[in-house]
């Protein structure tokens, strides 16, 4: 059984995640921690979330300065993708991504008819941000939202997550105390925020809530829901490495600039073995990797969906080539 969890548990509560926008603290670093605690928690009582619940998360939080520098650090500045994706797609990573894939085999494919979304996209992407579910962060997720609302850099998104956390804690069995995650906040084996969590994760084992934490049936079918409802196309892939005789100057770059492929073909971009580009009625845009010393990809609309996912032309390449590992 599949139950997303938006319309039975916000109509709850009378709101959406965009709805948590109304109300939020305007004050940051000037006005101290426990002013800004304050004023989120009359954010909190306002959106309906119990003084419990709030109490809870709250007790003996303080700021987390290890969060607010990783916040402030920007790593693909600092590697090449050549580097990047040799550390993110190794050997163990796909051969890891294969081993799942097979012991998953059944539900898996039962998930991607039901949603519409490849299978293996899936698995690439519980590798890449969790290690399939081995690495779900050691940061608290309540101190880590409430850090990085009240430094302020961005103080509405992160008002709004740690808000969603709270409705999170307020109608799942979690404890607030327990609730681990990423420095940013991400949560469980799909590495969901809190709102994307609350719009998105799916019981689909019917135990009444979604545990992506444990239930890898919820994890799958979240994982997949999203990806639909920010517009994965089955039809297609991702994109694929290209190779052009000569290089790729004077073509046009960026995966805003799409064109269809026969444009591709006619300026001589071939796959990445030389041979012939397939025949397909689809836009394409080219995207060329460390100032073009790297590999060249030409991407499709499913790669703008893994940049929704994560915005990071990086990660969004090592998912889908990690995918591309991945038989069946």
């Amino acid at each position: 059984m599949t139950r997303p969890l938006t319309s039975r548990r916000h109509a709850l509560l009378g709101l959406t995640a965009a709805g948590f926008t109304t109300g939020l603290p305007r004050m940051g670093r000037a006005d101290g921690f426990e002013a800004f605690l304050g004023d989120m928690r009359g954010a909190a009582l306002a959106a309906g979330i119990g003084r419990p619940t709030i109490d809870d998360a709250f007790r003996g939080l303080r700021v987390a300065d290890d969060v607010i520098a990783l916040d402030r650090r920007q790593p693909e500045g600092r590697i090449t993708f050549q580097t990047y994706r040799n550390r993110v797609v190794s050997q163990a990573r796909i051969d890891g991504a294969r081993r799942r894939y097979a012991e998953h085999a059944t539900l898996l494919a039962d998930i991607g008819r039901s949603f519409g979304v490849s299978p293996r996209v899936i698995v690439a992407l519980w590798g890449i941000e969790s290690s399939f579910g081995q690495v779900t962060g050691n940061h608290a997720v309540i101190r880590s939202l409430a850090t990085l609302a009240y430094e302020g850099r961005r103080r509405e998104l992160f008002s709004r997550e740690l808000l969603g956390a709270l409705m999170l804690v307020e109608r799942t069995p979690l404890d607030p105390q327990d609730l681990y995650g990423s420095w940013a906040g991400a949560m469980g084996q799909a590495q969901f925020m809190p709102t994307t969590y609350l719009e998105h994760a799916v019981d689909r084992d019917g135990t009444g809530w979604a545990d992506i934490w444990a239930s890898q049936a919820d994890v799958f079918a979240s994982m997949a829901n999203y990806l639909r409802a920010i517009g994965w196309d089955g039809t297609y892939r991702w994109g694929r490495e290209v190779s052009r005789p000569g290089g790729f100057a004077g073509l046009p770059t960026g995966r805003d600039d799409k064109r269809p492929l026969a444009f591709w073909e006619a300026a001589g971009v071939r796959r990445a073995d030389g041979g012939a580009l397939p025949i397909a009625p689809i836009d394409a845009g080219l995207i060329l990797t460390d100032d073009g010393a790297g590999p060249a990809y030409l991407v499709y609309g499913n790669f703008d969906v893994l940049m929704q996912w994560n915005r990071s032309t990086f990660f969004a390449l090592s998912v889908g080539l990690l995918s591309d590992t991945i038989g069946g």
